[in-house]
């Protein structure tokens, strides 16, 4: 059995996640320093008709809670999407890396070549474990942790690079 899904999908999640919160911290930080209320940025959209900052973080969790769930066939915890505060955006972003640390590299594996059912909008989609990974729920994930970052980055917070890649590394 080919290990592909595991390894693509676990580590990824949680670094990537992890590099989030971190940014989502030094965000904190940075408004201390500057004396601004961090609640500025959580409806904060860089176009009007994007989603605002909150959701960007919730979808970037969704995206990798969901899609490890649907790949392992084991139920993901139900988030209410309820947050309204950075804090509690934060408390997400380590709630969803928790919960990815309890799925099994096994429970991933063993779905390489199984066809995963989703639905997108009012539409549902199926696609092979492997290709729903690699060109649907990482790329989804990138996107808006990449949104997410651009929107800190656009309002003064000091971030580069190293944090997006290898921020909870540094940490």
């Amino acid at each position: 059995m080919s290990n592909v899904l595991s390894t693509a999908s676990l580590p990824v999640f949680k670094l990537f996640l992890g590099n989030l919160k971190t940014c989502l911290q030094k965000t904190l930080t940075n408004a201390a320093e500057r004396g601004f209320d961090t609640q500025v940025l959580v409806e904060y959209r860089l176009a009007p008709d994007m989603l605002p900052f909150k959701r960007q973080i919730l979808i970037a969790c969704d995206a990798a809670k969901l899609g490890a769930s649907r790949i392992a066939n084991v139920d993901a915890p139900k988030f209410d999407d309820t947050e309204t505060t950075f804090e509690q955006l934060i408390e997400r972003v380590s709630k969803t890396i928790d919960w990815i640390e309890t799925v099994t590299p096994q429970a991933m594996d063993q779905a390489a070549g199984r066809d995963v059912t989703f639905t997108v909008g009012k539409e549902t989609k199926t696609m092979v474990a492997e290709d729903y990974l690699l060109h649907w729920v990482l790329p989804n994930m990138f996107f808006h942790i990449t949104t997410a970052y651009s929107i800190l980055r656009h309002n003064g917070v000091p971030l580069g690079k190293r944090d997006y890649l290898a921020g909870s590394l540094m940490a």
